[in-house]
């Protein structure tokens, strides 16, 4: 019975450190869009460039089905977002 109790500790423990890595990856993700909008609102150049390699990142992790895939970030939906918040 050892083995088994074992072998599930391992298991949840996996599991909880790919929940982790991906919360901080999530953390990143949303800071890096925010600072595109923030920079977009301005008028100022950005790109998604660090966005989608935390979506990268993040999708990775997905794969190994615990976590949500996220979408990868385009210029253009950035300022479709940043133009509803004018509205």
């Amino acid at each position: 019975m050892s083995e088994v109790h074992q072998a599930i500790t391992a298991h949840s423990q996996k599991q909880h450190a790919i929940v982790k890595q991906f919360l901080q990856l999530e953390a990143k993700r949303e800071q890096y869009i925010d600072e595109a909008v923030a920079l977009c609102q301005n008028g100022q150049p950005f790109t998604v460039e660090k966005i989608n390699e935390i979506t990268k990142q993040m999708n990775e992790l997905a794969k190994q089905g615990i976590v949500p895939q996220r979408k990868y970030v385009t210029v253009d939906m950035v300022k479709e977002y940043v133009k509803r918040l004018k509205k």
